[in-house]
């Protein structure tokens, strides 16, 4: 298993070095366009393997894309990162044309590779890889599911007193501040439904700090978080390399499920050794439904600014 990381900043660097503990590839590229910057970050992660016990080879290429050649998995990155105050939507500009190039340089070399989408405003950005690629549909899949839903659970384990690893929850929507939307009704304690254990208000208040998850950690941080996006990419490049059959919400291209089409957005898809397997359709309430309609809405907004 060959996994490349386009973009060696922060989330990149996370991406690998998570990869790379969890010694299930044999290889890991890095590559970015700064000049050195991905072969010190190789090399860096490198010389933590007698440390860390890990047998992945972790290498670095400044924009050559030669080395990324017959990768099965790639994650992108690359783009500017938020400030604070920045939506993800005004990262279009500059990250479409990043993630295009990075997108075509990749298959020109890799046509087999599937293709994780983690630049920001990400659910167009996926959306923008299907259009610049015309990959099958299953072999493009954006990040933001997994990243909102691993935030979900910390907020729901903070508010219970309960581990993490007691709590299980799914957000899907768009990957933004207002059009996530935390499943609350469905959120559980080791089977047991959280509303057993937590007010509506509760509740709610839960699923607000989730959807705001990433501003509140960028204007702690001054710039976009690193830790857990660059554990969700790795959580979803293992599904895909030991072809688990794990359930990820992902952002993926729509045709007609959900009622809706033409666009990507996070919805729960099984992962496997060919990137999504299926779409899981799940039965949502009205309330749901009207938010996950309204959501689309908005990501069919932003996706209408790249042709501008």
């Amino acid at each position: 298993m060959k996994v490349t990381v386009v973009g060696a900043g922060a989330v990149g660097a996370s991406c690998a070095e998570y990869i790379a503990i969890k010694n299930f590839a044999s290889e890991v590229v890095i590559v970015d366009i700064k000049e050195n910057f991905a072969e010190g970050k190789a090399m860096d992660l490198m010389q933590t393997a007698s440390l860390n016990g890990f047998d992945t080879k972790i290498t670095g290429s400044t924009n050559d894309y030669s080395k990324t050649a017959n990768s099965d998995v790639a994650v992108i990155t690359s783009g500017i990162p938020r400030k604070p105050g920045m939506t993800r939507e005004e990262l279009i500009g500059i990250n479409a044309g990043i993630v295009k190039s990075v997108s075509e340089n990749l298959i020109k070399h890799s046509p087999n590779v599937i293709l994780i989408v983690v630049s920001n405003p990400m659910d167009t950005m996926t959306y923008l890889a299907h259009k610049a690629t015309g990959l099958p549909k299953h072999r493009i899949i954006g990040m933001g599911g997994a990243l909102d839903s691993a935030r979900f659970k910390y907020r729901l384990s903070e508010a219970l007193g309960a581990p993490a690893s007691d709590v299980d929850g799914m957000v899907i929507g768009g990957h933004s501040d207002t059009g996530m939307i935390p499943l609350t009704r469905l959120a559980t304690r080791n089977s047991v439904l959280t509303s057993e254990f937590l007010s509506a208000e509760k509740l709610d208040e839960v699923a607000k700090a989730t959807m705001v998850g990433g501003a509140t950690l960028t204007g702690m941080l001054g710039t976009s978080a690193w830790y857990a996006p660059g554990a969700a990419v790795s959580a979803m490049v293992q599904a895909i390399a030991c072809d688990t059959k794990k359930i990820f919400p992902c952002s993926t291209l729509l045709e007609g499920e959900y009622g809706l089409q033409d666009l990507c957005i996070g919805v729960p898809v099984v992962l496997g050794k060919n990137g999504i397997e299926s779409i899981v359709e799940i039965q949502l309430n009205e309330a749901e439904k009207t938010k996950l309609t309204a959501s689309a809405a908005a990501v069919q907004k932003t996706n209408g600014l790249l042709t501008h």
